[in-house]
């Protein structure tokens, strides 16, 4: 009882968008070491603006458009899912 409530909170929030517990870590966890990265190059440029002029910027619309492509397919498979 008490190990299914834990699994729940590790899981509901993944399925919602029709992954598994893994890939919602993978796809995650690649969109924090990207922001990480963009963050450096973002200070990196604020001290050398000659270098990764448009590298933070280009990354966070780059992961903006993975994560509205990624809701908005969730959302369509959802209504999907109603209608059979």
């Amino acid at each position: 009882r008490l190990m299914s409530k834990i699994k729940k909170l590790f899981t509901d929030h993944p399925h919602s968008m029709n992954e598994t517990y893994f890939e919602h870590l993978i796809c995650a966890a690649g969109y924090g070491f990207r922001m990480i990265f963009a963050g450096f190059a973002a200070i990196i440029h604020s001290i050398f603006p000659f270098l990764f002029e448009t590298t933070a910027s280009d990354l966070a619309k780059e992961i903006t458009g993975d994560v509205k492509t990624r809701n908005d397919e969730s959302d369509s498979s959802k209504k999907t899912e109603i209608f059979e």
